[in-house]
Formats: C-alpha cells, structure tokens, sequence
C-alpha cells in the first residue's frame, strides 16, 4: 500500500514540497546525547502513516537502534571510517530526492541536505542543543531549533507558509 504522502504549497516559492520519505540523521537531530527526545517517538509514529522514514546515522553514541526499536524504525547505521556524507547523498539520490524531507545538524549532513534542496525536496538543518554546523546551515531550505518543531512541520505544513513564501 503506498501512503499518502504530505502535499506541502508556500505562494511564491519553487517548487512546492510533495514529500514521500523523510531522511533524517539521529545524533544531534532526533536525538540529544544519544537519547531520542521526548516527543519524537509520537511525532515519528504520526508521521510514518504519511511517508517512509530512513534514519542514517554514524550512532556515535551507539543507542539509535534500541532508541528507535518502539517505534519499528531500524536506522542504518554507517560504516566506521566511511565518508558518511556521500553516504548519505548517495542514498537520497536513490530514493526521489526531489521527494524527500530531510533533516540533519553535522557536516555529515551538508550533501545530503544539498542533494535534496536541489533536487526540490525540503531540506531541514536542526539543533537540538548540540548545535547545527555552518555547512548544514548553508546548504538547508530552513533551520529550526528543536526536532519537535522541524517534525511538526511536516504534521502541521501551513507552518512553513511564513518562513518560505516571497
């Protein structure tokens, strides 16, 4: 069964945002210190009716898996000493870039988020409190402080008329 999907219209801004997959990074972006934030279970839960979520993480911390198992998402967890930035470009290229919703905060999530913004998806730069480097910044859609809200985006899309629209 395909799901639905999130049907995303900003007046006056190309393209507007029809969102099949979220790709999101865990350290740093769905979760803080290892631990998945409080509200994101729920959130990820909502969301996973509408759209296929991936998770793609290094795991520096080695809990996304039992972090993520309530939920029956299983991260993919990156290869120690791979360049997990082509990594993960490489997988949105493989999955509609132009489709996706992707949310990251590392330096590891600056091709991944540019991939996607170029190719017309929503690209998100998150912090959580652990910060939100420059080249995630630079090559993102938008920036939010707090996983809740980039999520709430997504379940609540008139939210992103005012930040986005011209």
């Amino acid at each position: 069964m395909t799901k639905p999907g999130i049907k995303i219209e900003i007046p006056n801004f190309a393209p507007n945002f029809f969102v099949r997959r979220i790709i999101t990074d865990y350290t740093g972006t769905l979760s803080f210190g290892g631990r998945l934030i409080s509200g994101v279970e729920d959130r990820l839960r909502r969301l996973k009716e509408l759209v296929e979520i991936d998770v793609l993480t290094a795991d520096s911390f080695g809990t996304a898996r039992e972090q993520l198992a309530a939920i029956t998402l299983d991260p993919r967890i990156l290869e120690p000493g791979s360049r997990h930035d082509r990594d993960k470009k490489g997988y949105a290229e493989k999955h509609g870039p132009g489709h996706v919703a992707a949310f990251g905060n590392g330096n590891n999530d600056e091709l991944l988020l540019r991939v996607v913004r170029k190719a017309g998806g929503l690209a998100v730069a998150v912090d959580n409190g652990e910060g939100c480097s420059v080249l995630a910044l630079k090559n993102a859609n938008i920036f939010i402080f707090g996983i809740l809200n980039g999520l709430d985006l997504l379940l609540d899309p008139i939210r992103l008329k005012a930040t986005l629209r011209k």
